[in-house]
Order: C-alpha cells, then sequence, then structure tokens
C-alpha cells in the first residue's frame, strides 16, 4: 500500500521503491545500514501495519526523530536527521517499539581538488566520498534541499554529481578561499509534520586559489603593436622578475599598475603565447598572432601635392606615435608610424588596419609609397630598448603631377560669369571642411577642444586676389564664377577700383609638410599657377538701391 501525507498544508509526494523481501518473522533492518544525514534510507520487515498518525507512527536514529515519507505494511522510507549518530533505528508503532538494527552515519570527505589553482569559468574536480548519488532536485527553494558546493562562501551549483566525484564551474564572481561540500537534510517538525529549516552537513575544507583572469587586447597585429594586459593583482609597479613575452621574446613594457600592463609587441616576436612573469612564476594569459603588413595598391597612382591618396592592404596595425597616447598610458619611441612618398614624410589622416590615407606633402617626390613601422627590441631589463627596428611595406609607385595651364576663357566678364580654366594635372577639388584638417580626428579622440584654423587644406580659384565660387573642378578643367565681391573696392558704390577689375586669375592648391622630428605640420604651402590677365567687365551690375541698403562698410558678398 502506498500514500502521501498532507502534513502542515504541504503534500509530500511519495516516491516508488524497490520492492525489498522479508522472509516470514524476520527481524527489521534498515537499508542500507550507513549514510550520510539527509539521505533517504528504507526500514523493511514484516508487520509494520498501516499508517494511522505522525502521533502513532514513528522512526528514530539514535534517539533523534526521522521525516517519514513512506509507510507501508512492510517498507518505511525516512530521512536520516541531521543531527543523528551511530546507533540503534527503532520504529515505534502506539506503544510499540521495534529494534530495525544499526545505523552508521558518515559525512562527506574531500581528498582532492583539481586544480588546486585556477581561473573563473574553468571547471574543477572534487574527489573523496560520501557524496551521495546526486545533489537532489533542480530547485533551490525545495523543503527538503539540495546538495551543493561552497567555494570560498559562495555556493555552486555542480555540473556532475557522483558518490565519489563532484564536477563544477567556478564562477565568474568567485575568489579564493574554502571548497567545502554541503549536504541538505529535513527533520520533521516537534509534532513529526514536515519540516523543519532545511540543515546541512558539511565535508572537510580544502582550498582552492581562483586566479584573476587576464584580458589580452588585442589579440593580433604586426610588430610594434601596443598590447593592454587588463586585470588584477599585478602589483603596483614593476619589480624584478616581472615580464611579458610574445612567443618567448621578451617586450618592452611601457606601464604597470595593479590592473593594467601596457606593452609593445617586440621586433623579434612569433606567433606563440603571451606569457606573464610575475615574480618569478610564469602565467600563459593568451595567444598572440604576429601579422605581416601587406599592400595591394595605391590610388590614385599619379595626382598632385595636397591629393587624399589611399593605400589598400591588410594587418597596418593600429596607428601608434611617440608620447602619450588617448588612454594617457605612459609611452616612449618605439618608432613613429609613418608613410613616405619617394623618400619623403606624407601626412597621416586615417590609419586603419586595412587602409591608410594621407595628403599628399608640398615637397613630395615622384617614387614608391611606403608604410613604415616602428617596433622596439627591449633591453635585458625590459626597458626599451636595446634597438628600434622598422618594418617597411612597400604599397606602389606614386607620381606627382604638376599641374599645367593651356587655357582660360573668355578673358574678361562680368559679374557671376563662368569661366573656364583647361590643362593638366589638377586633380581633385578638396572641400573646405573638417575633415581635410591634419590630426582633427587626433585631437577629437583625446577630447581636446577642436578649432579650424587657417591651415586647412583646399583647391583654390582667385580673380585678382579675391577667392571665387567653384562649380566644377576636375583634372583637366576647371569652371569658377567671376566673385562679386569685387563690387565693394575702395571707389564710390556701383563702381570698380581699378586695381580689383583687372588682374592675374591664378589657380592653387595647399598642402604641408611634416616637422623635422616627424610631428605635424608646417604652415600651409601653395602651389601657385598663373593662368594670365582677367578683366571684369561692368556687366550686372546692381542698381543703386542695392549698394544703399548694405550695411557700411560691408564686403561681404
Amino acid at each position: 500500500m502506498k500514500f502521501a501525507i498532507g502534513i502542515a498544508g504541504v503534500v509530500v509526494l511519495l516516491l516508488a521503491s524497490p520492492i525489498y523481501a522479508a522472509t516470514q518473522g524476520a527481524a527489521l533492518q534498515v537499508q542500507p545500514s550507513t549514510g550520510v544525514p539527509g539521505a533517504t534510507v528504507s526500514i523493511v520487515g514484516k508487520g509494520l501495519g498501516a499508517f494511522k498518525s505522525l502521533q502513532v507512527n514513528r522512526v528514530t536514529f539514535g534517539g533523534f526523530p526521522a521525516l517519514i515519507q513512506r509507510w507501508d505494511p512492510e517498507v518505511i522510507e525516512v530521512r536520516v536527521p541531521s543531527r543523528a549518530q551511530s546507533g540503534p533505528v527503532e520504529v515505534t508503532i502506539g506503544k510499540k517499539k521495534l529494534s530495525a538494527g544499526v545505523f552508521t552515519v558518515v559525512y562527506p570527505k574531500i581528498t582532492s581538488i583539481s586544480p588546486a589553482s585556477i581561473e573563473p569559468g574553468h571547471s574543477i574536480e572534487i574527489a573523496g566520498e560520501h557524496f551521495g548519488v546526486t545533489a537532489g532536485p533542480r530547485d533551490p527553494n525545495t523543503m527538503f534541499g539540495v546538495n551543493d558546493v561552497l567555494i570560498g562562501g559562495i555556493v555552486v551549483r555542480p555540473r556532475r554529481w557522483k558518490d565519489e566525484k563532484i564536477e563544477v564551474d567556478v564562477p565568474a564572481n568567485a575568489k579564493s578561499g574554502d571548497v567545502v561540500v554541503r549536504l541538505s537534510s529535513s527533520d520533521p517538525l516537534p509534532d513529526g509534520s514536515c519540516c523543519a529549516p532545511v540543515q546541512y552537513a558539511l565535508s572537510n575544507a580544502l582550498s582552492l586559489t581562483v586566479i584573476p583572469t587576464v584580458q589580452v587586447d588585442p589579440t593580433h597585429g604586426p610588430t610594434g603593436t601596443k598590447v593592454v594586459l587588463f586585470g588584477q593583482g599585478f602589483g603596483a609597479a614593476r619589480e624584478t622578475g616581472d615580464d611579458v613575452s610574445f612567443g618567448g621574446h621578451p617586450a618592452s613594457v611601457a606601464q604597470w599598475t595593479d590592473r593594467a600592463i601596457v606593452v609593445h609587441v617586440p621586433l623579434n616576436a612569433e606567433t606563440g603565447p603571451v606569457v606573464l612573469s610575475r615574480r618569478g612564476k610564469d602565467r600563459t594569459v593568451g595567444t598572440f598572432t604576429v601579422q605581416t603588413p601587406k599592400a595591394t595598391g595605391v590610388a590614385p597612382a599619379s595626382a598632385p601635392i595636397g591629393t587624399l591618396i589611399k593605400i589598400s592592404g591588410e594587418h597596418f596595425g593600429a596607428y601608434s606615435e611617440s608620447g602619450a597616447t588617448p588612454y594617457n598610458y605612459m609611452d616612449f619611441n618605439t618608432g613613429q608610424n609613418r608613410v613616405e612618398i619617394g623618400g619623403v614624410p606624407a601626412v597621416i589622416y586615417r590609419w586603419h588596419d586595412d587602409r591608410i590615407d594621407v595628403w599628399v606633402p608640398f615637397s613630395a617626390k615622384s617614387g614608391p609609397v611606403v608604410v613604415k613601422r616602428g617596433a622596439p627590441k627591449p633591453s635585458a631589463d625590459g626597458s626599451c630598448c636595446t634597438e628600434t627596428g622598422i618594418v617597411e611595406t612597400e604599397a606602389g609607385m606614386f607620381t606627382v603631377v604638376v599641374p599645367a595651364i593651356e587655357s582660360f576663357s573668355p578673358k574678361s566678364a562680368g559679374l557671376d560669369d563662368v569661366v573656364t580654366i583647361k590643362g593638366s594635372g589638377f586633380g581633385a577639388f578638396i572641400k573646405t571642411t573638417e575633415a581635410t584638417q591634419p590630426g582633427l580626428g587626433e585631437g577629437a579622440f583625446k577630447r581636446n577642444q577642436i578649432e579650424l584654423g587657417e591651415n586647412v587644406s583646399r583647391t583654390e580659384v582667385l580673380f585678382n586676389g579675391i577667392g571665387a565660387i567653384v562649380l566644377s573642378w576636375t583634372d583637366q578643367e576647371i569652371k569658377a564664377r567671376v566673385p562679386r565681391r569685387h563690387l565693394f573696392g575702395i571707389g564710390k558704390p556701383g563702381q570698380f577700383d581699378n586695381d580689383l577689375s583687372t588682374g592675374p586669375l591664378i589657380i592653387r592648391r595647399g598642402s604641408w609638410d611634416l616637422l623635422p622630428d616627424g610631428a605635424c605640420c608646417t604652415a600651409k604651402k601653395w602651389l601657385t599657377l598663373e593662368a594670365g590677365t582677367f578683366t571684369i567687365e561692368a556687366k550686372g551690375m546692381p542698381d543703386q538701391s542695392f549698394f544703399q541698403t548694405r550695411p557700411e562698410g560691408s564686403t561681404n558678398e
């Protein structure tokens, strides 16, 4: 016969159990006769009768009442009390007491933890005995409790649980400390009903060292790449024996704090493990792939000075320069990244891993476009540097074109008339925009205040020194509108001053050169071409009311 006991509003579902055989007249037996507190055991035999009430039917272990889960005429299932001690097991039916033998209480024991030190997110194996065959239900709020593991006081649910082996994942918030196995136990209330608060039988404690995770960023790049190790416990400052190596080659240490280490991939680095040495102990914290820069082309292949050219390829890495970085990490001269056109350093506008954009400098010469990346080789003590080498990548040939004017027409025209200039090598038109100012992107990244100065690269058409509106600009033809600003000379309103009406028609392109120390940049320099003399005719003149409504002293169009 099977039944469910309704206790204090809780229905305890009786689980099916094997059929235990007992011979006629045989004494009661507790099976198994050894177990941990909280374990479910059976008492088998004849003449147990039907369950009547919690006051009539009771089971004790060494005098401590057990929680009854099932009562049939030939089998009883109970939980070993949390305070049970090795000794006799007795069954009480009314005024009759029956002996069910002797029960030996054992406790969980940890014999080893493997590995003894580990990073969060990895698993450990706990070996020992008397853990029980299962951790119990997944719901930690069950009235019978759930077996679990404590790591440094943090509750951890297992991946696998066997009587002699438990496997658990070390959580991200775990810290070094004791590992303890806890077995849950549910005792009855004084009236025999379910249940008193869950109690735990604890194993012995063995220590586990949780090693803080170290993140390596980036994990690939060319030599000279700045790499940051993020973590904790590195120490407030670098000491003797502290080092970082890439593929067995020591790196130059730029910064060492308790939570971050900044290094540069050395000149002779090889793909392989990133090893952190701390007080003479080595620890592999990641793998770094050393990449070789490769260029696939230059566009355009020929153009005048001031042109923005694109170098395509891969593995150029991140841009790095000497001095402080946007992260305010201490840095040192590792051989500033640069691009040379015909041996002359170009002005870098963008530097990405697969593309570099540079302005053709004023002094550029025709020749190879070479991407140069500096990389250090540290001294024996890890300081910078025994030597600084340069990795060169040739991207292609570039021809510096000198613009030439062939003709322009008309030779004279009225206000707002269109003048066409023909020739060759004019290049692309460069607008006056923020994007053309060198160093602007870097300044924004460093959160510096951004200001547009006079050194914004541009292309211009000038009528006697006055800038014109450019309608179109191709490599062979330029169209510009005669500017109205000539109306406002030093003569009377509505009249041209002779100095302004006739003068040179000029096109020019602006660019810069780097300073001798490699910093950007010299003042803008101009390549100026004179097309000839142009005369502004008195055509398209506004009436006198136009001048009367203009603000006094205005020189704007």
